[in-house]
């Protein structure tokens, strides 16, 4: 079978999977959000936290509740890394360096898990399974959330109530996030993943140098770390370490859970705004880009440019054998289209078109189909751009769902596009302007560049990739991105509840001949174009001077 056939058939069986899962867990979803009733674990959790989860949440309120969770969150984080080296089940590793720890701290708690530490050479089981496994399943709980919030905010009227944060944050992680995860380890572990608590071992010397691993409670932590779009690796080559990922198949399951709840939500939306039809409008736009950016990824990086590519069968730099260019293409652009940041290869070593492809997806605000929550609450953003700028088109109001996109509307919308561009074009700026931060390059020219743009893109868009070229763990990376990171996760959120707080508060507009289906292919063309046009513009002059640059001199 050639390479090229086996990436197609890789895709297919993808594609096949999520359509089987995306109508009963996009059901299901909207049942557990819609739910009055508590499970009794839920209540425990409520009375210990001292929370009513049945009292109902303006958008300040719910806002309060995200940023007292998150704050506390990175605090713990914090202190858990500085004292490690007192804990038990440490491995003998030293506590986390200050900057290291508030890196790892925000990069976790803001579901980017950007790392700039080897795993599996500082960071202990106590520190790996209490610490960080847990911001991966709370922080993606909080996106889903914010997204739900927001969907509140379009199918409510006349009040200005998004329900109760702690009631969707336990919600989402004991009856969503937790249950798939389990059975995610499960299949993990059937594949070869491995998931203990031993030590660390010495394999034997090699060329005059000693070799050593050390395992833990990896299958676990790697479901969670795809399912809710978080990233870390338990060991620092990430899904591309054999005890992560340990095959075709392990592969196959990884994407998967990667994009099986972001693709799911367009239905619980459809579901909860009272049209499936709504629900499917999104999927279509996400379902466009994801295959676009899929196949332009797989055609780049098939493309064979030379006798060496010829040999290989296409660019197999920094791929692994076991997954070759079709799994390592898929997976590339799955974790770049949603805020994951898990690497089964080293996108530095990608095409200079291939990484531009990777660097892009992240710009355009990994909305194909994103993260968990995230990706639906930037892509219904996008959906108010595209009808206002419908509205202009034909000089009427614009609506979308039965609401008025007034000037109040569009403003939020606007802040929270142009919040994350700001971040990452100023520290990029900043960042090359100081004679520094330039030295941690292990490149120079247009790939250079790239290795710095890329880490706060990836830093400020909550990806936590990394072009594996830049030396990120210095004072100032550390400190940057971790602001990058904070700021490019909360501050969004803060215009998309204001802007369902707005939503929510106005009476339904009814429909009219006028009123612009957004529940068509048109809408679909349309949301797609601006998706491109207004996000991917943004970043053309900044990818022109690195992964453009780099792929026409090659």
């Amino acid at each position: 079978m050639s390479p090229v056939l086996a990436g197609v058939l890789q895709l297919l069986a993808l594609v096949v999977a999520l359509g089987l899962a995306y109508r009963p867990l996009g059901d299901y979803m909207a049942a557990v959000y819609s739910s009055k009733k508590h499970l009794r674990v839920e209540k425990w959790i409520y009375k210990s936290i001292g929370a009513n989860p049945d009292t109902e949440m303006r958008w300040p309120a719910y806002l309060r509740g995200v940023l007292a969770f998150s704050a506390v969150s990175v605090l713990f984080l914090y202190l858990l890394q500085r004292v490690q080296g007192s804990l038990p089940g440490s491995l003998g590793f030293a506590s986390i360096d200050p900057d290291q720890a508030f890196n790892t701290a925000a990069s976790f708690v803001a579901n980017t898990n950007w790392q700039s530490y080897y795993g599996e050479q500082a960071m202990g089981h106590v520190v790996q399974t209490g610490g960080l496994a847990v911001q991966n399943f709370v922080s993606a709980a909080v996106g889903i959330a914010v997204a739900v919030a927001l969907v509140r905010g379009f199918a409510r009227s006349r009040t200005g109530e998004l329900g109760n944060f702690w009631s969707d944050l336990v919600r989402g992680t004991i009856r969503i996030l937790l249950p798939i995860a389990v059975i995610g380890a499960v299949l993990l572990v059937a594949c070869g993943a491995i998931q203990n608590f031993s030590g660390i071992h010495g394999v034997g010397q090699f060329l005059g140098g000693s070799q050593q691993w050390n395992g833990g409670a990896v299958a676990s932590q790697e479901a969670i770390k795809e399912l809710g779009t978080n990233g870390g690796g338990y060991f620092n080559a990430n899904s591309a370490h054999p005890f992560e990922n340990p095959n075709g198949l392990s592969n196959l399951l990884e994407i998967f859970l990667i994009l099986v709840i972001p693709f799911a939500l367009t239905r619980t939306f459809g579901r909860m705004v009272g049209s499936l039809k709504q629900g499917y409008a999104i999927l279509a736009t996400m379902g466009v880009i994801w295959l676009g950016f899929t196949a332009l990824m797989m055609w780049t990086e098939f493309a064979h440019h030379g006798p060496a590519f010829d040999i290989a069968g296409g660019a197999m730099e920094g791929k692994e054998t076991r997954f070759g260019i079709g799994g390592s293409s898929i997976f590339a652009v799955a974790t770049t289209l949603t805020s994951t940041g898990a690497v089964n290869s080293f996108h530095s070593s990608f095409t200079g078109f291939g990484g531009g492809i990777t660097m892009l997806g992240m710009q355009l605000g990994e909305i194909a189909p994103g993260g968990t929550g995230s990706g639906l609450y930037g892509m219904l953003i996008m959906a108010i751009i595209a009808v206002f700028i419908a509205g202009l088109m034909v000089g009427r109001t614009p609506e979308y769902l039965g609401k008025k996109i007034g000037t109040r509307e569009i403003k939020l919308a606007a802040c929270y596009i142009l919040i994350t561009p700001a971040l990452v074009l100023c520290f990029t700026a900043v960042a090359m302007a100081l004679p520094t931060p330039v030295h941690s390059m292990t490149n120079s020219g247009a790939h250079g560049f790239s290795e710095i743009l890329y880490a706060y893109t990836s830093g400020a868009n909550n990806n936590g990739s990394a072009f594996a070229g830049l030396n990120a763990d210095t004072q100032w990376f550390n400190t940057t991105i971790g602001l990058a990171m904070l700021l490019g996760r909360f501050l969004p959120m803060v215009f998309v509840l204001a802007l369902a707080g707005s939503l929510a508060e106005q009476k339904p507009v009814p429909a009219t001949v006028g009123t612009l289906g957004t529940h068509k292919p048109l809408f679909t063309g349309l949301l797609v174009g601006t998706i491109l046009i207004v996000t991917g513009l943004t970043f053309f002059p900044a990818l022109a001077l690195g992964p453009l640059a780099e792929g026409l001199a090659s």
